[in-house]
């Protein structure tokens, strides 16, 4: 969090180059340049064809910010993603941006990002990951997970190549590696939950890494049980072709469904947060999980497994009664913990008296919180790389 000494230093000029400008990357960044006491310029490229954004946006960029420099712009300190390879910025771009100090925001890597085969994985964007991050001044992660899932991954990476197994890399980037979580929107106050049967949420892409087979699995196993229910299933699957299960299930639930697909508008999503009573995850991988917290925040309960970022955003909390978020993973707990809530909210008795328990634990990730607390990350990295220059 923020002190009031950094929070006092005078703002900075930032150069945020985001070579895909879409989805949680524009939101991330939309949302901190709105609000952050930094003043910004924002170099952006669209968020399509992210394969060809990374080869080329390196180039491009430095081709946009040599034009702006010879115009007489100037920066204190340089903010990119993951998607930009920031070794072949810094080597193309004019002395004066070149030098400045950066920041590298991982939202994903390539090196982790789930594949259905690993032959499906391009190492050249891999290693243009960890240039990206070897070339930065601080390197930051959305998780604890991510980094420490990112730095392992990196490590046995290295020791399989043939030679030069440069794990001195790998020590360099965990020195200087971070974690900066994204903030997630508040939706108001909770709405008051209709009666009837147990609203069951999911949130989430619809691809492999989710697992939907066991989230549709427990709900075949309610469904045995005479559990009445209703569910709603949003996210989508980002304009590829959604895997056939979906619409087997819409199929097989078309009479529990209240709403599917995905959500055209904020507003709309953001109903669809308010009315449920229980989101779920089933995912083998993921990278924060903003959409799980969203939920909760809107006063869903938190039903996911004990691995991922999920203990790190659930279970390191103050608020008593946490570990109850958690599953062991599988179908048939699944199954029987939405049962209990099935039938404590037929008791009217949902949250046992403790309705504010996600809610809260979802408020630590506010932009109040955690928008001040980036700031003073700048301004930390330019002042010691000011502190670094002035004692060579």
């Amino acid at each position: 969090m923020s002190t009031s000494n950094q929070s006092e230093s005078p703002p900075l000029r930032v150069l945020a180059l985001e070579a895909y400008y879409g989805g949680s990357h524009r939101a991330f960044l939309d949302e901190w340049v709105e609000l952050s006491r930094h003043e910004w310029t924002l170099l952006s490229l669209p968020d399509s064809k992210w394969k060809w954004r990374m080869r080329h946006s390196g180039v491009t960029f430095a081709e946009q910010v040599s034009a702006a420099v010879s115009e007489g712009q100037e920066w204190d300190v340089i903010f990119t993603s993951d998607m930009l390879s920031l070794a072949d910025f810094r080597g193309l771009a004019p002395s004066a941006v070149r030098n400045l100090p950066a920041a590298a925001y991982f939202h994903e890597n390539q090196l982790t990002y789930p594949v259905r085969e690993e032959s499906e994985r391009d190492y050249h964007f891999v290693f243009s990951n960890l240039t990206t991050a070897l070339s930065a001044e601080s390197v930051w992660f959305n998780s604890a997970f991510h980094r420490d899932e990112f730095l392992d991954a990196a490590t046995a990476f290295i020791k399989r190549m043939p030679d030069f197994k440069i794990l001195t890399a790998v020590d360099a980037i965990r020195a200087k590696a971070v974690v900066h979580p994204p903030s997630i929107k508040m939706s108001g106050a909770p709405a008051m939950r209709p009666g009837g049967p147990l609203h069951i949420l999911w949130v989430a892409r619809w691809e492999h890494d989710k697992c939907p087979e066991r989230f549709f699995a427990a709900l075949d196993l309610l469904v045995a049980q005479n559990i009445d229910f209703r569910v709603s299933v949003i996210g989508g699957g980002g304009g590829r072709q959604p895997m056939p299960i979906f619409e087997q299930a819409r199929q097989r639930f078309a009479d529990r469904i209240l709403y599917w697909g995905y959500q055209e508008s904020r507003a709309s999503y953001e109903e669809v947060l308010r009315e449920s009573d229980v989101v779920v995850s089933t995912s083998n991988h993921e990278f924060f999980g903003i959409g799980i917290l969203e939920a909760s925040a809107a006063g869903a309960f938190p039903l996911v497994p004990p691995r991922l970022a999920y203990p790190e955003v659930f279970a390191n909390t103050d608020q008593p009664g946490c570990d109850s978020f958690f599953y062991d993973g599988n179908e048939h707990d699944l199954c029987g913990r939405l049962a209990t809530l099935a039938t404590r909210k037929q008791q009217d008795d949902l949250w046992q008296g403790h309705p504010d328990r996600g809610r809260e634990a979802a408020a630590r990730y506010t932009p109040s919180h955690l928008i001040p607390a980036r700031d003073d990350a700048l301004s930390a990295i330019v002042s010691l790389h000011g502190s670094c220059v002035r004692s060579m």
